[in-house]
């Protein structure tokens, strides 16, 4: 791993660790990221993450910063007490709701029953918050269940959707338009204002999907609503 700095703004910089998604990023992100905190203190605006880079903006004079961020990097290694959490997140998978579902059990030549296992099959690590407040970039997804995305993005994605878009599956924490390969819905509350960090879940988190009936995903409190119903 040898780092760059990359000026993005006056006031901040771009700390670039890798130059492909990898899981095994996470845990040298996770550190980089609890050092540049520690390092740069008060004079620290913000800190983004995402899956190979971490922006840094600041308020002090853009030479210190660079300079912060080398001491911040000097000698660096993954701490594996830093990890994330790990997650289990609730799934009605039905076509109802996730309209690609029997798309790509076609595709595949499986069932939708075989979708489901593959897509539970597995945990996923939380790369990067973006595109909207608590929509989280997970992966990555089995070969056989990537999907590019639609080449027309829907108006309205319901709050919830879980998709696949290439090898990367999220869920969306509101309304909103999208064009993710939609396969179900959780009935999880991604974005709350009244929770610290907004956000259910942050980079390095490990995420399980865990399929459950429509009965049980009305009784957590998820919309049943068929995605035709809201276009």
């Amino acid at each position: 791993m040898k780092p760059r700095i990359e000026v993005v703004a006056l006031d901040a910089l771009m700390v670039r660790l890798f130059d492909t998604i990898d899981e095994a990023n996470m845990p040298w992100m996770l550190a980089a990221s609890h050092r540049l905190r520690a390092t740069f203190g008060a004079r620290l605006v913000e800190l983004v993450p995402s899956y190979t880079t971490l922006m840094v903006q600041f308020d002090c004079a853009p030479g210190e910063a660079r300079a912060l961020v080398a001491e911040a990097l000097r000698d660096l290694r993954p701490d594996s007490g830093q990890g994330g959490r790990s997650m289990r997140m609730a799934v009605w998978y039905d076509a109802s709701v996730g309209p690609e579902l029997p798309v790509l059990a076609a595709r595949c030549g499986v069932g939708e029953a075989e979708i489901i296992k593959r897509h539970t099959g597995r945990e996923y690590q939380v790369f990067a918050l973006g595109f909207a407040p608590g929509f989280a970039f997970m992966g990555l997804v089995e070969e056989s269940l990537a999907a590019p995305r639609l080449a027309t993005p829907r108006k309205r994605v319901a709050a919830g959707s879980v998709g696949i878009a290439e090898r990367q599956t999220a869920a969306y924490p509101a309304l909103s338009p999208g064009g993710w390969n939609l396969i179900g819905r959780t009935p999880a509350p991604l974005f709350d204002r009244q929770r610290d960090g907004y956000s259910l879940l942050q980079p390095g988190d490990r995420v399980r999907f865990v399929a459950i009936e429509r009965d049980e995903f009305v009784r957590l409190g998820g919309d049943d609503t068929p995605l035709e119903e809201r276009s």
